[in-house]
């Protein structure tokens, strides 16, 4: 949380803990504070630094939404998977038919490179190893194939995927809202480019 001075608008504090300094405005709403004092323990690592620590948090919880992608992606194609043995056309399950085998082909091989990335991201950060860079690749790459992933299912579904008698109109949502949480995809790829062109010694603009 912010913790602002509401006369002047200024940041007092940074993810201040203990008990609570404001009144609850309902959902994400704003916060109002008072004549607050917030403790030293509770304004980060000093003036001026809230902006690094704040980076650092959603470098963090940029592995999160790659995790919470990937279980939307296993979802969709558990689904899939399920729904294609159980749906009959022409006689048969569309599991037979090779335009959905394709589709699930896909959604697996993805999602299993997806993972491989997300994991190796959050050893990085285990290690206490640079990983913003990582971060952002590995949220990008698990969202992006959430929302593929997510999509195929609808299309594996047909009319079927848009109805709330199934659960993948929901994955479809949710996945979404992945490559918009913790910096929009097209962030993620500023941040990417800016952090190899960092390691290879360019400064942008320099």
């Amino acid at each position: 949380m912010f913790v602002l001075d509401a006369c002047r608008q200024r940041v007092l504090g940074f993810f201040a803990r203990g008990r609570p300094v404001a009144a609850d405005a309902g959902g994400f709403g704003p916060r109002c504070a008072h004549r607050c004092e917030v403790p030293d323990l509770s304004a980060g690592r000093g003036e001026g630094e809230g902006f690094v620590q704040f980076m650092k948090t959603l470098d963090g919880g940029r592995i999160s939404i790659g995790a919470m992608s990937l279980g939307i992606a296993q979802a969709a194609l558990d689904a899939s998977v399920r729904y294609s043995k159980e749906r009959k056309q022409f006689g048969r399950s569309i599991a037979d038919f090779q335009a959905i085998q394709l589709l699930l082909a896909d959604m697996v091989t993805e999602l299993e490179a997806a993972r491989l990335l997300v994991y190796a991201t959050a050893r990085l950060k285990d290690r206490g190893q640079p990983f913003t860079r990582f971060s952002a690749m590995a949220k990008l790459k698990a969202s992006t194939v959430a929302m593929r992933a997510a999509d195929a299912a609808v299309q594996i579904h047909g009319g079927a995927g848009y109805m709330t008698d199934h659960p993948v109109e929901r994955y479809f949502r949710d996945a979404k809202l992945m490559e918009i949480g913790e910096g929009t995809s097209q962030i993620q790829k500023l941040i990417i480019a800016r952090e190899i062109l960092r390691e290879a010694g360019h400064r942008i603009g320099g």
